[in-house]
Order: C-alpha cells, then sequence, then structure tokens
C-alpha cells in the first residue's frame, strides 16, 4: 500500500461568482486514478490547486503526511505535473532544459543529475533528440519530453491534465504505456473529459461536475449500477425533439446517417426499444445530465 492523497472540503469560488470547487472530497490511492468531467467542470482548478499552482479558499489536502496548502515546497519535490499546455522554452536544448528541472526538484548532486537525466530521456524515447531546441519538436516529441519533466526525481504524484490532446493513436498507446508502468508505484491522477482512457486504464475514478463530486469508485461498479438501464433505438433525424422530450436520453450518435439514442429507464421500453450494455460512458452521461 503505497501513499495516498486525502482531499477533503476544497472549495474555490472565482472573482466573478464561479463556484470552481463545491466542497471536494476525495481519497485518492496510488495507481492510475481518473478524474472525468466536460470541460469547465472544475477539474483544471484541481489539478492545478494540487499541483500547487493556485490557492484554495477552504479545505486541505494531505499527501501522505505531507500538507499541501501550506508545504509547497515540499509538495513540489515529490511532484510531477504535465500541464494541458506545456510551455515552451524555445532555444533551449532537451537535455539542458530537463537538468534544469531536476535541480528544481532537488537533485543538486551533478553526477546524480547527470544519469538521472540521460535514463529519462532513453525512457521517453528522445535520447537521439537530447541536443535538439525544444522548439523544434513534433507534437508527439514535446508530450514525452512533458513526460520527461514530470516523472524527472522520482515523483510520489504524478498530475496529467488532459493529456491526449493532439496525439495521433500510436502516441498515445505509448503514452499510456509508459505512465501505466509508473503508475504502479505512485500516485496518478488522469484528468480528462475522454471516458474510454477512463474505462482502459484506471482502477479507480471520480466524476466531477460544476466543482462537485458526483460519483467516486472503480469504473466496474459504476457500469453496474446501470446494468439493465440502458435502452438503445435507431430513429429518423425528424424524432430526435420527440423522442428527448419523451425519455431520458442519455447520448446520441448517427450511426449511417440516423441517430442512434441511448435512452436511461429503470423499467423495461417496448416500442422498437432494444437492451443495451451499460458504458461508462453512459453512465457519465447519465451522472451528468440535469433531469438527473
Amino acid at each position: 500500500m503505497g501513499m495516498e492523497l486525502r482531499i477533503e472540503n476544497l472549495s474555490k469560488t472565482y472573482a466573478n461568482g464561479v463556484r470552481a470547487l463545491d466542497d471536494v472530497c476525495l481519497t485518492i490511492p496510488a495507481g492510475m486514478y481518473g478524474l472525468l468531467g466536460p470541460n469547465g467542470a472544475g477539474k483544471s482548478t484541481l489539478m492545478r490547486t494540487l499541483a500547487t499552482l493556485q490557492e484554495p479558499d477552504g479545505g486541505s489536502a494531505q499527501l501522505g503526511d505531507i500538507d499541501m496548502i501550506g508545504q509547497k515546497d515540499k509538495v513540489r519535490r515529490q511532484l510531477g505535473y504535465l500541464p494541458q499546455e506545456f510551455g515552451v522554452y524555445p532555444r533551449t536544448s532537451a537535455e539542458d532544459m530537463l537538468d534544469y528541472i531536476a535541480l528544481l526538484k532537488g537533485l543538486t548532486h551533478a553526477r546524480e543529475r547527470k544519469d538521472a537525466v540521460g535514463w529519462m530521456l532513453e525512457r521517453c524515447n528522445l535520447y537521439d533528440h537530447r541536443k535538439q531546441a525544444l522548439s523544434g519538436f513534433s507534437g508527439g516529441m514535446r508530450q514525452r519530453f512533458g513526460i520527461a519533466q514530470a516523472l524527472i526525481g522520482n515523483p510520489q504524484l504524478l498530475i496529467v491534465d488532459e493529456p491526449t490532446a493532439g496525439l495521433d493513436p500510436g502516441e498515445r498507446n505509448r503514452f499510456y504505456n509508459l505512465l501505466a508502468e509508473v503508475g504502479e508505484q505512485v500516485i496518478v491522477i488522469l484528468s480528462t473529459h475522454i471516458v474510454e482512457d477512463v474505462a482502459e486504464l484506471c482502477t479507480e475514478m471520480a466524476i466531477i461536475n460544476k466543482g462537485r463530486v458526483l460519483y467516486q469508485g472503480r469504473p466496474q461498479d459504476a457500469i453496474a449500477q446501470l446494468k439493465g438501464r440502458i435502452w438503445e433505438i435507431s430513429i429518423g433525424k425528424a424524432e430526435l425533439g420527440g423522442y428527448e422530450q419523451r425519455y431520458q436520453v442519455v447520448s446520441s450518435r448517427l450511426v449511417a446517417g440516423r441517430p442512434l439514442l441511448h435512452v436511461y429507464s429503470p423499467a423495461p421500453l417496448s416500442e422498437g426499444f432494444a437492451p443495451s450494455t451499460p458504458s461508462l460512458e453512459d453512465f457519465f452521461f447519465t451522472k451528468i445530465r440535469s433531469w438527473n
């Protein structure tokens, strides 16, 4: 059993009155933890608060025995952060930049730091590009550098914010394999709005919307709650409005030009509906829909 992150009653209201965090309580164990929510749900505020970049209005966060709000320097030495937009340092080489970040994280011994930097560049498949300026990196290389800078110094907590934007499927798989490998020993928080990323990768998860936690637990337990409650039907485009008024439509997507609806109903539905095997996406939409 590794380190645990305990978040209690975390709250944050911005000057414009938006409650980005509304009494958030989460217990996050070691391993891959998915934080799911639509854009603007408060995920980034939570990530930035845990990454010591933002102060909450109230509440607490403990990483093992470190107070994350009060002991920011201690947190930073245990932290790897891969933000959504990784700022680029134009004329600096990957090797020099990584060396600088390692120094900031407390690797003060030069020889040890050189070894750590070399090994990390190797591991993230950037060793051949180590002398190249970061400004010349492709999207996939930049992402791998983002991972390298997050992982240097053996962090206990790794925060990854919307990581797969702009990656092709191959890069995305490599990225996740690397994360999963790291994630066995440390806490990895994966913040995303891509449901299948969480379904495939995370042992534990939370759903957050409008700053509130709507669910926390295992993805398979979430899906099990919907057993026998999701129905599907293929309809004509003109019928969509009527169905949305009469039923609790979870989602609708076009299949061969016709809307295929997923509908939530605890009671069996006839009139052309077929039972559908629930997915995490069904659960996610069911949780964040206003009729719930």
